[in-house]
């Protein structure tokens, strides 16, 4: 019987991805999630019964457990912007990342690999950093030999990054940006996953390893990028930290007051996300260590940002069009 990989937050933007891997590579995939009945595009991955929604809830011992029965790896990919509520950075990027791992060490799970993020850090600036810092400690507690994947901001068909910011930009003339300065080293998910599908099969050797893409460029320099892919003209206005943080602050408020049903555009916690720059460490093991060749954001973005173009898909024949003589 082929081999099983349990991949917690499987039908997430970098889960999915590593489930694909996972199943392409003839692998037995279970995809733990809290709404199994959201998650079942995940089943076409594989043949029939080969990749299979689970219910499971991070926070609870015998559901992750109950997850991973039977396994021979575990991925866990599960993470969140946000602050509050039950799912919170510790509840999630800390106890949950560490009860994944306490657990494949009671069950006797060969392989442990956990998605982290660049800058992860239990004495970093921002919560949030300091929830995966100490979700990664947890993990080498209990299981040692971990892979452990530090990604740069993901990009690719279904992030929120270049998708989010290229929407922004129908509203109008002005794309405002917090942060203008802070540099980005963006990853291309599929080469994230590649890494995660090594790291499952046993690969690559256990630790850290760092994942960024082949550039690094300034926040600003990247919405360029992204406007001269969709042929639109805006103006990039950098919004100071200052203004940011009390603009952060009046939304967790305000979202807080909501119950949390409205999510905050911008937290005050990502504001001081964004004063770090964003990029590999020096010194770091990262794509190359894997023989991976990190993929560009040019060769990517026209493929899913199109939509976002003037005459969306049609733009390109629009223009060619006015070179026609009458």
């Amino acid at each position: 019987m082929s081999k099983l990989v349990t991949i917690y937050g499987g039908s997430g933007f970098v889960g999915r991805h590593i489930a694909r891997r996972m199943a392409k590579a003839g692998w037995r995939v279970r995809v733990a999630v809290r709404r199994p009945n959201e998650a079942l595009f995940v089943k076409p991955y594989g043949s029939v019964g080969q990749v299979v929604p689970v219910l499971c809830n991070i926070r609870d011992d015998a559901s992750v457990a109950e997850a991973m029965t039977g396994a021979d790896a575990v991925v866990n990919c599960v993470g969140t912007f946000d602050a509050g509520g039950k799912n919170n950075f510790d509840a999630v990027q800390h106890e949950g990342a560490e009860r994944v791992a306490r657990l494949a060490k009671e069950k006797g799970v060969g392989r442990v690999v956990h998605i982290s993020a660049i800058g992860a850090d239990v004495d970093g600036a921002s919560l949030y950093a300091k929830s995966k810092g100490e979700g990664e400690k947890g993990i080498l507690e209990h299981a040692p030999d971990a892979v452990i994947l530090r990604p740069s901001i993901v990009f690719g068909p279904g992030d929120s990054f270049f998708n989010r910011f290229a929407g922004m930009t129908r509203m109008g003339p002005i794309l405002p940006v917090i942060g203008a300065n802070t540099k980005f080293q963006p990853v291309y998910v599929d080469d994230v996953a590649h890494a995660a599908e090594l790291a499952v099969t046993g690969d690559a050797a256990p630790g850290i390893y760092e994942l960024g893409g082949p550039d690094i460029s300034t926040f600003r320099e990247w919405m360029q990028e992204m406007l001269e892919v969709i042929g639109r003209r805006r103006i990039i206005v950098n919004i100071p930290f200052w203004i940011a943080g009390i603009m952060g602050r009046g939304f967790d408020i305000l979202s807080a007051m909501t119950g949390r049903l409205l999510s905050p555009p911008v937290s005050r916690d990502q504001v001081t996300q964004l004063k770090s720059d964003n990029v590999v460490s020096d010194g770091a093991k990262g794509f190359a260590d894997l023989g991976i060749t990190p993929t560009a954001t040019e060769v990517i973005l026209p493929e899913y940002l199109w939509r976002f173009r003037p005459q969306g898909q049609y733009t390109e024949i629009t223009a060619s069009a006015k070179n026609l003589r009458t």
